[in-house]
């Protein structure tokens, strides 16, 4: 977030001496998800990497109250109907190393508000922890939480360079797909 009516501390305070130039976040995180942000100066870039049409791809480690049943899995990636239209996952996946089937890794192009919040709510799951750990190809390795780091010359050609989506949409990007890490339901 990038101000607080009760003056808690944002991303913007973390990053006040990181350019003279005014500095944009791209998409949002609300207060209670961690992950990749990307700020910029550039507005076009900015507007292009948000633009439905681009189709930026997000994953996202999810953690919730309860175990996740491997239709409701299939559902994400079929579809689901919330109040602003429908959602749908690119791809779902347990992660691997969660025996309890409580941690899933989602990639989505959608960048609608709490959308990866709403589409696990709708099917009756609490995310207790949400975490981007990629957003248009960049990841937070090696950054600690609350750091941040300047992008290479070599990511930000990337990023200028980053082709649209294709306007046939989900279909265009290889089609539904559901990944589970292991065994079934």
């Amino acid at each position: 977030t990038t101000d607080d009516p009760r003056e808690r501390h944002t991303v913007m305070d973390l990053i006040a001496k990181a350019a003279t130039e005014r500095l944009y976040p791209v998409g949002r995180l609300d207060r209670n998800t961690t992950g990749v942000l990307l700020l910029t100066n550039d507005g076009d870039l900015a507007k292009r990497l948000t633009h439905p049409s681009h189709g930026a791809e997000k994953i996202y480690h999810v953690t919730l109250a309860k175990a996740v049943h491997a239709a409701h899995l299939k559902e994400l990636v079929e579809g689901v109907h919330l109040d602003d239209g429908p959602a749908h996952a690119d791809e779902v996946s347990y992660v691997s190393a969660a025996a309890t089937r409580r941690e899933v890794g989602i990639k989505i192009h959608m960048g609608r508000n709490r959308i990866v919040r709403r589409m696990f709510e709708h099917l009756g799951y609490e995310v207790v922890k949400l975490d981007r750990v990629m957003f248009a190809g960049l990841t937070k390795k090696d950054l600690q939480r609350g750091h941040w780091r300047h992008l290479s010359e070599k990511e930000v050609t990337f990023l200028k360079r980053m082709p649209d989506a294709p306007k046939d949409g989900k279909a265009a990007r290889g089609g539904k797909r559901l990944r589970r890490s292991y065994g079934s339901e």
